[in-house]
């Protein structure tokens, strides 16, 4: 710990409170919290938190070079002071009654010849041993190592060597060291190796690290370099020493002491101090001359030098305890995690703590975790009963939805919203309308296979449709079973009944009969909504009885009956009591489909803007209602109107009106940016029209993000399930064969060779191996013509059918004929032992190992079975 004009910082080994300014004078401080019972009133503000209180000043030794701290807890606040003149003087900071204290206080060790101390380190292991650097003297050595329980003392001392102080007892002054080292040398710095303390290191001024066993100081290890200056040693890597020279640090490691194991990146001006961190592994910082900075680098993932050579990892970062003010010297808070206080040239001091930088893992299952020092913190989703579905991640709901095989069932495609949940309007619609296009595609593609643009207009959207209807007749229909005479416009086409089957009103045209999907909505319980479609196909009666009937269900609504009872009074007469009251009170109702059924009641005809844009109202019932009372102008104009909102939504009940086309994956673009629910369009997208939707590269994207995310969930069977799923309706996503044998002297592919035909859904078969002996057999590569390799049981070439094999035993002849032939390819494959290489026909070898456990090749003693977890299966046919 050198000390000159600038002040100087060091710390208590054994009070984690109190540290000493030098420069000088001695000055002890103690830090506590600002504003405790601890803290005087005249207290030094060191940060928000914490204040410094003066304890003591010794200004008894002048002309300090350097301080080194007694390392024991007794005698306390023992302090060695390297002179100018090279002597080492023993003080206190405070009053001790310790006797040996009182005893070492005032004790002088005096070298031969007067110069500059330039380093003083305490023994870790013996604390009465004192080593010292002194400057280069022709005739004397520059490290003096004391013992300061020594007692020899002088007969006489010179007047030369008096202490520059005053007089001293001369009982006080101790001339003969215990070691001393380096003849004809300098010594700017040393340090005690902690793995042995009868080790020192020094760093001399002839440019060479030295490394002294005081066991035999004759010998010694040392390497040549410049970085002489500040030797300190890592207190967590007991081999790691840093050391510097003007702008350059390099860091060593004493077991490859030959050179530098890396250095530092080299600063514009020249260090003054470099020093480990005592609570954080591999951390080194750094101060410059006429710097406000201190640099840090973080050497914690540092390779060892007996590795390979690969360029060492180090974060470096720097921070900035005092805003403006330059910085003299620092020093680590001994316990404290990475704090640290600092002075400037006028004693200005700063307690400062370096954070650490935090970093973040978030894994594939929500939840995240990041570290913060010697801290590791979890935060996870809060999976708990109580947890609503809309406050879920959406991988959280991906996730859950994956498990239950969401959006696999082909059969009842509408199913898939209830293995979402079922609690999703959009996807409750998405699915529906879904279903409602497949049915239709199917139905038009078996009655009407001569139309082939059919079946593309129903993937097309209701958009489209409506824009392709021709021949619409517009009827006057009456209200059915009810006796009033006023009738309604009413319009009909054969494009307007596909849309009505897509919005699921009725199920074949061109008869519109929506009683079926009544049945349904009765069934559902949507009471309301049932009695509103009753009543847009102009059937009041039908209508007030289901009211009726939802009033009197197990847990419904009694009020309905009120409602049926207002239906019951509806009057044309324009200025009626009846439509006055209606038309005022309707907005009051809390229930959408109770609202525009009033409104439709109270309604021009062709002036239905209240029941059209009702947004609380499905979107498909909405478009049902257009494609019945709007005219040939107004309804292609609301179509798109609506489509649009839709689309700036991310609304998937717009699929309706999109269809699975260009415009529908706009549409789900839209609704992936906001939710980003990959899952649901990766499936949606796979039920469009073939060879359309499935190649644009935003559909692609969905679909590689969610095999991603199966993966990354480890979901391997379900990736597995998807990709087969996805092969059944994207032909062209089916993946080449990964998997295929090859020969062993040429390397090519058995079966790929022969031909430039794709190797998938090309077996055995083809080289007459399929189990049939009247068929070709090859037994060589169709590549090189070499011979494939024999069976190590019936020492047939390989490609050879096992049923033209000799040997084949009665259990297999008496195996069910709709079992063998069903596993008779298998029983030709290609199969060897990993370990040793022998191998044979799949059915031979399995029947081998049924009774052995040793490899059927003789001298050979492998256990081929039980290498891995399938040796312990059971075989499938003794199941």
């Amino acid at each position: 710990m050198s000390s000159g004009y600038k002040p100087d910082i060091l710390w208590s080994p054994h009070h984690a409170d109190r540290y000493v300014i030098c420069d000088t004078e001695l000055s002890l401080y103690r830090i506590g919290p600002a504003g405790s019972s601890e803290t005087k009133a005249g207290a030094l503000p060191l940060s928000e938190e914490t204040a410094a209180t003066l304890l003591a000043i010794n200004s008894d030794t002048p002309y300090m070079k350097c301080v080194a701290w007694y390392p024991k807890q007794e005698p306390e606040c023992l302090l060695a002071v390297g002179q100018a003149n090279g002597r080492v003087v023993l003080t206190s900071l405070g009053q001790s009654h310790n006797s040996k204290c009182k005893e070492l206080v005032g004790k002088e060790l005096v070298p031969k010849h007067a110069r500059q101390c330039n380093t003083l380190a305490w023994n870790p292991g013996d604390s009465n041993w004192l080593a010292a650097g002194l400057d280069k003297h022709r005739a004397d050595f520059s490290v003096l190592i004391w013992d300061i329980s020594s007692k020899f003392s002088p007969e006489a001392v010179p007047a030369e060597k008096v202490r520059l102080s005053g007089d001293v007892d001369s009982g006080l002054v101790v001339t003969k060291p215990l070691y001393e080292l380096g003849q004809n040398d300098a010594c700017l710095s040393l340090c005690w190796l902690p793995r042995d303390h009868q080790k020192l290191l020094l760093a001399g001024m002839h440019r060479n690290l030295a490394i002294f066993d005081l066991r035999n100081t004759s010998q010694k290890t040392f390497v040549n370099t410049k970085a002489i200056q500040g030797v300190t040693v890592d207190p967590h890597f007991q081999d790691r020493v840093a050391s510097f020279f003007e702008g350059q640090v390099a860091i060593w490691d004493l077991r490859k002491f030959e050179k530098p194991v890396f250095t530092l990146t080299e600063q514009p001006k020249p260090l003054t101090k470099v020093a480990w961190c005592p609570t954080r592994m591999g951390l080194l910082a750094t101060l410059t001359r006429d710097s406000n900075i201190i640099r840090l680098y973080d050497m914690q993932h540092t390779p060892m030098p007996f590795g390979d050579e690969v360029e060492p990892t180090i974060i470096e970062r720097s921070v900035q305890p005092c805003s403006e003010s330059i910085i003299s010297s620092f020093a680590w808070h001994p316990s404290a995690q990475n704090r640290m206080v600092v002075v400037s040239p006028n004693r200005v001091m700063n307690d400062f703590t370096v954070f650490e930088r935090i970093s973040l893992a978030w894994s594939s299952t929500t939840a995240l975790m990041w570290a913060c020092g010697r801290h590791l913190y979890e935060c996870t989703e809060d999976a708990g009963q109580g947890v609503a579905a809309a406050e879920k991640d959406i991988a959280t709901k991906m996730r859950e939805r994956a498990q239950s095989h969401y959006g696999h069932d082909t059969v009842q495609v509408w199913r898939n919203h209830v293995l979402a949940g079922g609690d999703d309007p959009q996807l409750r619609s998405l699915w529906y309308t879904l279903h409602y296009i497949l049915h239709c595609s199917y139905t038009e593609n078996v009655e009407q296979k001569q139309q082939s643009n059919k079946q593309s207009l129903i993937y097309s959207g209701i958009k489209n449709i409506v824009k392709s209807s021709s021949g619409t007749t517009e009827t006057r229909r009456c209200w059915s079973g009810s006796d009033r005479q006023t009738d309604v416009p009413w319009y009909h086409s054969e494009e307007r009944s596909l849309a009505l089957q897509l919005c699921g009103w009725i199920s074949r045209g061109p008869d519109i009969d929506v009683e079926p999907f009544l049945k349904s909505l009765e069934q559902e319980g949507e009471w309301e909504r049932a009695a509103a479609v009753a009543l847009f196909n102009l059937d009041i009666r039908r209508a007030i009885q289901i009211l009726n009937k939802g009033a009197s269900a197990e847990k419904g609504d009694l009020n309905l009956n009120v409602v049926a009872m207002a239906l019951s009074g509806y009057t044309d007469e324009k200025n009626s009591l009846w439509r006055e009251m209606c038309s005022s009170l309707r907005l009051q109702l809390k229930k959408p489909y109770l609202c525009v059924m009033f409104a439709f009641l109270t309604s021009e005809p062709g002036a239905y803007d209240a029941v059209l844009y009702e947004s609380r109202v499905a979107v498909r019932d909405r478009v049902a209602f257009a494609c019945m009372f709007l005219n040939d102008a107004q309804l292609p104009r609301y179509i798109d109107k609506l489509a649009n909102e839709m689309k700036e939504a991310g609304n998937l009940e717009g699929i309706l009106l999109t269809g699975l086309t260009k415009d529908g994956v706009d549409l789900m673009e839209s609704y992936v940016d906001q939710t980003g629910d990959v899952q649901t369009a990766s499936f949606c997208m796979l039920k469009g029209s073939p060879g359309e939707v499935l190649k644009d590269p935003r559909v692609q994207c969905w679909i590689e993000n969610y095999r991603n995310l199966l993966d990354a969930w480890r979901f391997w069977h379900k990736r597995a399930e998807f990709d087969i799923h996805r092969s059944k309706l994207d032909s062209s996503s089916k993946p080449l064969a990964q998997v295929f044998v090859s020969c062993n002297f040429c390397g090519k592919s058995i079966s790929y060779s022969c031909s430039a035909m794709p190797h998938q859904g090309r077996g055995f078969s083809q080289y007459g191996v399929s189990g049939s002996p009247t068929k070709s057999k090859v037994t060589s590569c169709p590549g090189c013509r070499k011979p494939l390799p024999r069976c190590a049981l019936c020492l047939m070439n390989m490609g050879t059918p096992v049923s033209s094999c000799p040997g084949t035993g009665k259990a297999d002849e008496k195996a069910d004929l709709t079992r063998d032939k069903k596993l008779a390819q298998f029983n030709n494959w290609f199969t060897w032992c990993h370990n040793c290489r022998h191998g044979g026909h799949a059915g031979h070898m399995l029947s081998w190992f049924r009774d052995h456990s040793e490899c059927p090749v003789s001298a050979c003693t492998c256990k081929c079975m039980q290498l891995d977890t399938t040796g312990n299966l059971v075989p499938s046919d003794s199941v």
